[in-house]
């Protein structure tokens, strides 16, 4: 078969012009660095919506006035976003009635263990579900520790991104290929991959938590001989417990308004409707029935979830534009190879939705597929795809990227924003924007590398 030098040209009627990308491209930026410069009116969620309604108001403008089924791109990206938040908030109130009490103390074997206990829960109750459920724990662990920056930076490179790799129900662009066609056990292909990564990322956790460790013991020790970091003598105990019955209430609710929908309603925004009332619902009655003095020992407050909707709404309405324009011009950017494949939806990942973007590219590889291969494959059902030899490695390629490299940033994938709001809460000084991306490009791009190189080339 001759893969080279193929391009699939795909005309998409009324695509966006290049210029109503600007808006999405300048929030981005605004993002990044007003926190930097303008750190005290960031704060503020007041600002943050004044800004984002800003960049909105010429993206809505074009949508309404100058682009035929504007509108309706719009109102999809407003129901994802309700949806999303739903989805958000219910994990959030969830997970904050759970506290484990007793003597965890935070160490290299504790916190790496912590970590590996997440990178496995993920495939069953999301990214977003394990890492607002281990991110306390983690955080309390170590609370009297002077280090923590790093323990946080990688609990959002494994538990909130590549942990979620195995099942449709670990990430959402995975289970919006199971929405459209791809068997519910086809992801478990994707082993070898998540292995190579959550291994290697727990690995380097492990040393440089022993190191930072050491360091932060002698320098306690050298200044304040007669204390130590404190071992806890209580024995571990889950209060809260209820919680994990709204827990798996949520599971249900996504799994049937995806895998079921039909059942509900022929209509989609009545199946949209039932998923968000039902999220609401299990938020509502977790939060009624847990007792107060448990949400008081986790810190529980509002204003982490308030942040990321103040935050998101800005770029679910300037990122409409930049998800028709890639739609329309991807398939003419010569990508053919599952390593460019793997790249490509992985860089956009890391700052557009992972979902719609991971749509996008498994659409291009069903044209791939077709033109190299002579197929007659389906882009709205992709369990063709997912069977095909060539049009399975390109799915593989897509589903890799689109997963691992959103935590190439802090909105790369929804948990990363939760989780820095949530360390930043319990006094961790986080990394700006781009310091966070430091971490990434130093840590995770030769990573990445490596798995292009293994499974991609």
């Amino acid at each position: 078969m001759n893969e080279s030098h193929v391009a699939v040209v795909v005309a998409v009627p009324g695509a966006p012009p290049p210029w109503t990308v600007a808006p999405f491209a300048l929030y981005l930026l605004l993002i990044a660095i007003v926190p930097i410069i303008a750190g005290g009116f960031w704060a503020k969620n007041r600002n943050k919506l004044i800004i984002a309604a800003i960049l909105s108001v010429p993206v809505v403008l074009y949508l309404a006035l100058g682009a035929q089924g504007g509108l309706g791109w719009l109102a999809e990206s407003i129901q994802e976003y309700v949806a999303f938040m739903a989805l958000l908030g219910a994990l959030f109130v969830i997970t904050g009635g759970i506290h484990l009490r007793g003597g965890l103390t935070g160490t290299p074997i504790v916190n790496t263990a912590l970590l590996a206990c997440g990178a496995l829960i993920a495939n069953l109750i999301g990214t977003t579900g394990a890492s607002l459920l281990l991110i306390r724990p983690l955080l309390r662990a170590n609370e009297t520790r002077r280090r923590r920056v790093h323990m946080v930076v990688f609990f959002i490179f494994i538990v909130s991104n590549g942990a979620g790799l195995l099942t449709p129900l670990g990430d959402p662009p995975l289970f919006l290929g199971f929405l459209r066609g791809v068997p519910f056990f086809w992801t478990l292909r994707l082993f070898g991959p998540w292995a190579l990564v959550i291994g290697t990322l727990l690995a380097s956790f492990f040393v440089v938590e022993h190191v930072a460790l050491r360091r932060e013991e002698r320098d306690r020790l050298a200044a304040h001989p007669e204390r130590a970091i404190h071992h806890g003598d209580e024995p571990l105990r889950v209060v809260g417990g209820l919680n994990f019955v709204w827990l798996l209430g949520v599971i249900a609710v996504v799994y049937l308004s995806g895998a079921h929908a039909g059942a509900i309603s022929r209509n989609s925004h009545l199946q949209a409707l039932f998923q968000v009332v039902g999220l609401l619902a299990m938020a509502a009655l977790s939060y009624r029935l847990t007792p107060r003095d448990v949400h008081r020992a986790n810190g529980f407050g509002w204003a982490p979830i308030l942040e990321v909707a103040a935050v998101f709404v800005g770029i679910f309405v300037t990122m409409v534009p930049a998800l028709r324009v890639l739609a329309a011009q991807g398939a003419g950017l010569g990508i053919t190879k599952p390593w460019q494949f793997f790249w490509a939806s992985g860089v956009l990942s890391s700052f557009l939705d992972n979902a719609p973007t991971y749509l996008t590219f498994a659409t291009l590889a069903v044209g791939v597929t077709n033109q190299l291969t002579g197929s007659q494959l389906s882009a709205e059902h992709l369990s063709a795809l997912a069977s095909h030899p060539w049009g399975a490695t390109l799915l593989t390629a897509v589903s890799c990227g689109s997963v691992f490299m959103g935590a190439n940033s802090y909105i790369g994938n929804g948990p990363n924003f939760m989780v820095k709001a949530l360390a930043e809460e319990n006094r961790v000084r986080m990394p700006s924007f781009f310091g966070y991306m430091a971490w990434s490009i130093g840590i995770l791009v030769p990573l990445f590398l490596v798995v292009t190189v293994v499974f991609f080339r």
